[in-house]
């Protein structure tokens, strides 16, 4: 099998504070003899306290991966994934994975091209790594999976037992200077904590955690895999290499959300939706 190196993006992740590190550290053996640099370290508060880990290495991924294909899901580079396998196919694929690289793809399901065909996936998708994985006795499993990479589908390789598609990893460009995409960052963490306001949510650990995200692009990405309900916007920004581009267009979503919101609370007159019909 042949292998492509490329330098992964920074992988972060929440992590249960009573989760060990040892369970943690599969990550950076994805292709022991060729990852080439590989550093680890973990943030913690005080006792209770979620962990950071935080990994920054190239990484080693096969240019033919296992696919998995799931209706109305975006799959992000960076994001954290629970998965429940239980079909044989997918337990094969599970088994497969951890005996070798710990590597497969989730990919949205095109159902613009579902009538001739057999679960056609988008083109691009995302490949993770199993970070933990705990089997029953039923054969099922439960995983979470992280994001690595985005890739695009270049060729179908075959479809049994499961599917499995030959790749090509891709890369992010700025799309505009530092300045600009962290202005631009900053500007949309704004409008997602108005949003939250307006929801009448208080900051919980996911809120924490996007606000120390200093970069632009892995800001974005997080915060759109995990506030965003919209599956189709999702597979756009997916899509979308240019970092200030895709600013652009999660920054317009959580404007327009921002808006309907303040219609909506101008419209109950400031009233909770369960006190709205006394208005």
């Amino acid at each position: 099998m042949n292998y492509t190196t490329f330098k992964a993006p920074k992988i972060r992740a929440i992590v249960s504070h009573t989760q060990a590190l040892v369970s943690l550290y599969p990550v950076c053996h994805v292709t022991p003899q060729k990852t080439q640099k590989q550093t680890i370290r973990a943030v913690a508060a005080t006792a209770g306290v979620d962990f950071l880990l935080i990994v920054e290495m190239e990484i080693t991924i096969p240019n033919e991966v296992a696919v998995m294909t799931l209706p109305g899901v975006a799959f992000f580079p960076q994001a954290l994934l629970p998965l429940h396998i239980f079909e044989p196919r997918y337990r094969q694929m599970l088994q497969d994975a951890l005996d070798t690289h710990r590597l497969f793809a989730v990919a949205g399901l095109d159902v613009k091209r579902l009538a001739n065909n057999f679960e056609p996936a988008y083109r691009i998708a995302t490949v993770g790594v199993v970070r933990a994985c705990q089997g029953k006795e039923d054969g099922t499993s439960h995983l979470l999976l992280q994001g690595l990479a985005r890739v695009e589908f270049t060729e179908i390789v075959g479809e049994e037992p499961y599917r499995r598609m030959k790749i090509r990893a891709l890369t992010s460009e700025p799309g505009a200077t530092e300045a600009d995409n962290a202005r631009m960052r900053t500007q949309l963490s704004r409008l997602l904590t108005t949003r939250l306001r307006l929801r009448g949510e208080s900051a919980d650990g996911l809120t924490r955690f996007l606000r120390g995200i200093d970069d632009p692009e892995v800001f974005v990405d997080l915060a759109a895999y995990n506030l965003c309900a919209d599956a189709r916007l999702k597979q756009r920004l997916l899509e979308t290499l240019n970092v200030h581009e895709r600013l652009e267009l999660f920054s317009d979503w959580a404007r327009r959300e921002v808006n309907a919101l303040r219609l909506q609370k101008k419209l109950q007159g400031e009233l909770s939706d369960e006190n709205v019909q006394n208005n």
